[in-house]
């Protein structure tokens, strides 16, 4: 199987802040990427390395890639910035006692591997009591991932 992928990674909504990348796999290994950070294509096999070399000689291909980072990242951003950066949930707790409790977060059907997954306690970061597993395949390209955290309600 051989397919490209587009996406937009993002902080913010200005434009420094936004990456495109392009990725180009073949039974489910990439072998080329043009990044928008980079200006150009690398390649991570020798086939991909080959075509980095031919596409980085096309002036004209590099400058409608970087162009993409302006005309479907930017474009796009606003729309999904509230959605996708600051995906949250929240939890109705029991009243408070001293008896423990837990959240759980399960993560399904992301693509590609790599996820953060975290809590947060009064706007900060909670790091103890989190136990998340590592990304699980679901057997169809997609991942799953599962985090709680310990707590007593207060």
């Amino acid at each position: 199987m051989h397919y490209v992928t587009g996406r937009c990674e993002f902080t913010s909504t200005d434009l420094k802040d936004i990456e495109f990348i392009n990725s180009y796999y073949y039974d489910k290994l990439e072998f080329l990427r043009f990044d928008s950070r980079v200006g150009k294509y690398v390649g991570y096999t020798e086939l991909g390395v080959k075509n980095a070399e031919n596409f980085n000689k096309d002036s004209s291909l590099l400058a409608t890639m970087n162009a993409q980072k302006e005309t479907v990242c930017l474009n796009n951003v606003g729309v999904f910035y509230q959605n996708a950066l600051s995906k949250s949930g929240e939890c109705l707790a029991p009243p408070a006692g001293s008896h423990p409790a837990m959240l759980v977060c399960r993560v399904y059907n992301f693509y590609p591997k790599q996820i953060k997954v975290s809590w947060l306690r009064d706007g900060r970061e909670v790091t103890s009591d989190v136990t998340t597993t590592d990304e699980m395949q679901n057997g169809d390209w997609y991942y799953q991932v599962h985090s709680t955290l310990e707590y007593t309600p207060r």
